[in-house]
């Protein structure tokens, strides 16, 4: 697979906290130059984001529940609901951790359900399980009951705890799943190398900042997401 050909599997992701318009500016241009899935940023700069892509092929992934997944509900279905009517075409919600590992496992079925349903085939939902939280036999958990609540993906991380996206993950989540749901790696993913070895093992999306650098071959500086 090439720099050009990974860039469909790419969203091309910026969400530090500091990040000003010109850089949500710059993100969207790269998306459309490059031809990446979709722009992942924060709730705020969606309608931003909707304004530079009009009329392009890129998509609009924005967080929902971020970082920590322990937002209630409701507040997780409003924040989805906001994010679709101001232009967001995916959503990538926080998994609440501590519910499942408090074995309240009908709680976190119930929780990616409702954000489902308030998407409604209007945004296609992804389920960040931030592995490095997770043992494995959680990991498989957390991806049957995401597969059962009607996700579209279920992925790695979010970029803001520990550890990232590896290999063996996605190769464990797509066995969970099986072959018709996504699965997204996200978390330290900075080269086509390491690109190449995870769709191999099953990822269908890349969740990245290194997007240009992945794509080009450019030395990449290393920071963020």
């Amino acid at each position: 697979m090439s720099g050009a050909q990974a860039a469909s599997y790419i969203d091309h992701t910026l969400l530090k906290p500091d990040a000003v318009l010109s850089q949500i500016v710059q993100l969207c241009d790269e998306a459309k130059q490059y031809g990446f899935a979709t722009v992942c940023i924060n709730p705020y700069w969606v309608p931003a984001a909707f304004r530079q892509l009009v009329g392009s092929k890129v998509g609009i992934t924005t967080v929902i529940g971020f970082p920590l997944g322990a937002a209630s509900t409701f507040v997780k279905t409003a924040e989805a609901r906001d994010a679709i009517a101001a232009g967001a075409t995916e959503i990538d919600m926080v998994l609440n951790v501590g519910a499942l590992k408090s074995g309240l496992d009908e709680e976190v079925e119930k929780d990616i359900a409702a954000v489902v349903a308030a998407c409604a085939g209007r945004a296609a939902v992804k389920v960040i399980l931030e592995t490095g939280l997770l043992s494995d036999e959680e990991k498989v958990r957390a991806c049957r009951l995401s597969k059962k609540a009607g996700a579209d993906f279920v992925k790695t991380s979010t970029g803001f705890g520990p550890g990232g996206a590896t290999v063996a993950d996605i190769a464990l989540m797509r066995q969970a799943v099986g072959p018709e749901m996504g699965v997204k790696a996200s978390g330290g993913v900075r080269d086509l190398a390491t690109v190449q070895q995870l769709i191999a093992a099953g990822a269908t999306r890349i969740g990245a900042s290194s997007g240009v650098a992945i794509v080009t071959g450019a030395k990449d500086q290393g920071q963020g997401y």
